[in-house]
């Protein structure tokens, strides 16, 4: 399946992008949203981390996030711990989250968006997108990676694979085979965002996580953790694995539940200093 076809899937199409106010807190404007971001850049940043924020149910967090932190992620917040590193971090507030509650809970954007032939989560790619075009107005370096847990999983997967200058893909506690969680009868613990009608009669996401392939991978995943037990988990990491002959996925899974542990973060910034170093010298 080629990227054209993803984007059919989604409904819609990534469009142009302004910047209406700068760093530190930059708003971008499209033809379709106005985007809030948070960032957090260090002196002399060497990369960028394009954040996609999770769900959580907590419709308040958004982009903030990478600076309070969640209850699921490890203390300090990871985008403080991705600054430290040495990366620019950039977050945007995605439709109905953060300082874009205003614009209607989850369920009638979802709703609405499907009535249209389109889907909240296609919305919610081409706001990431667009935060991507927006980069070198906002004077934040390349090479970029994508991060995301949970929500933000899916959300940087498709965005990788959408998007061939995404340098490095990373995604924690989320990715795993739609039909194995449907089996499980799990899927129902995913919000509406999620829905695209008509996926799985072309891919799962462990054919859409092989995409992203030759560039470099990280997955994270706790197999106790109800959205992505060892019965679904297993199909992606055998479609990765097929992806990378010759290494370039790294994965990190360990017996724990939806929370990002100690052993995952550790291993997520080792990965995103390998990858990144090694694109910036390409």
């Amino acid at each position: 399946m080629d990227r054209a076809q993803l984007w059919d899937l989604l409904g819609v199409r990534p469009g142009t992008v302004r910047v209406t106010r700068g760093l530190p807190n930059p708003i971008l404007t499209t033809d379709t949203a106005t985007i809030p971001c948070t960032t957090l850049i260090p002196e002399a940043p060497r990369a960028t981390i394009l954040y996609a924020h999770a769900h959580g149910n907590r419709f308040d967090i958004g982009g903030r996030e990478i600076t309070d932190g969640r209850g699921s992620l490890q203390d300090p917040p990871l985008g403080q711990a991705l600054a430290a590193q040495g990366f620019a971090v950039i977050a945007p507030d995605l439709p109905g989250h953060g300082a874009r509650q205003h614009e209607g809970p989850e369920s009638a954007l979802s709703k609405e968006a499907h009535w249209r032939g389109e889907t909240l989560f296609g919305h919610m790619i081409r706001d990431l997108c667009a935060v991507l075009d927006a980069l070198p107005d906002l004077n934040l370096p390349h090479p970029v990676g994508t991060v995301g847990f949970s929500m933000g999983s899916f959300l940087s997967l498709w965005l990788a694979v959408l998007r061939p200058d995404i340098a490095a893909c990373a995604h924690l506690c989320g990715v795993t085979s739609l039909r194995g969680l449907i089996a499980t009868g799990n899927h129902d613990l995913h919000a509406p965002y999620l829905t695209v009608p008509g996926l799985l009669t072309h891919v799962d996401l462990p054919d859409i996580a092989a995409l992203i392939a030759p560039r470099p991978q990280f997955i994270g995943a706790g197999l106790t953790d109800p959205l992505t037990p060892p019965e679904t988990f297993a199909p992606l990491r055998a479609a990765v694995t097929r992806a990378y002959p010759t290494g370039g996925a790294t994965f990190s899974v360990s017996q724990a539940d939806h929370f990002e542990t100690p052993t995952m973060r550790r291993d997520l910034l080792s990965f995103l200093d390998d990858a990144l170093n090694a694109a910036g010298e390409m």
